[in-house]
């Protein structure tokens, strides 16, 4: 088992240990699976969509600064080829479901610091996710699941998705929002 911190393998696969990228590979693996199959795909795609991920971060681990945190960095990568997907499938199918107009973003809101639920209420919140996820809009689904399953801080998901850290606080919201109606109607 490698002990290298994620950052330092990927500086080592920089500096030409190719065989280190196996070890990005086994730990990110699982981690992006289960990140594909809940914000949008079946088991299947999830696993074709991995490997294309992991293809783009090795084709592009060069662009990756050793100085940052890897996981934000690969997980948008993941973020990008998962909404790829679901707009080439939405178009497949004649209809577009996502929006290129994010009112989240263009107007964001102001939201309180971000404060960590106790484990009971995050275990409460996690299995409430687990079955509605797929009522849940994407906008809404990606920042709980990167929160909540894959642990992420608001300000690693804001890397991911490309939105100002109060946005994430206020998808969160309303997300948590969205699950409570569903569950307690």
């Amino acid at each position: 088992m490698d002990e290298r911190n994620d950052e330092a393998v990927a500086a080592a696969v920089q500096h030409g240990e190719l065989d280190a990228f196996r070890v990005i590979v086994e730990r990110y693996e699982p981690k992006l699976v289960r990140y594909a199959r809940r914000f949008l795909f079946d088991a299947d795609d999830a696993k074709d969509l991995v490997q294309d991920v992991f293809v783009k971060a090795y084709v592009n681990i060069r662009s990756f600064d050793a100085d940052r945190r890897f996981s934000p960095w690969l997980y948008r990568i993941a973020h990008n080829e998962f909404v790829n997907a679901l707009k080439k499938r939405t178009k497949e199918r004649g209809t577009m479901s996502v929006s290129l107009f994010d009112f989240d973003v263009l107007f964001p809101h102001l939201s309180a610091k971000e404060t960590a639920d106790s484990p009971a209420r995050q275990g409460e919140l996690k299995a409430m996710l687990e079955r509605s996820l797929d009522a849940i809009p994407a906008k809404y689904k990606e920042p709980l699941v990167l929160y909540y399953f894959e642990e992420l801080d608001y300000r690693e998901i804001a890397d991911v998705l490309r939105i100002p850290i109060s946005t994430v606080g206020v998808r969160l919201q309303r997300g948590k929002a969205m699950l409570k109606k569903i569950v307690d109607p």
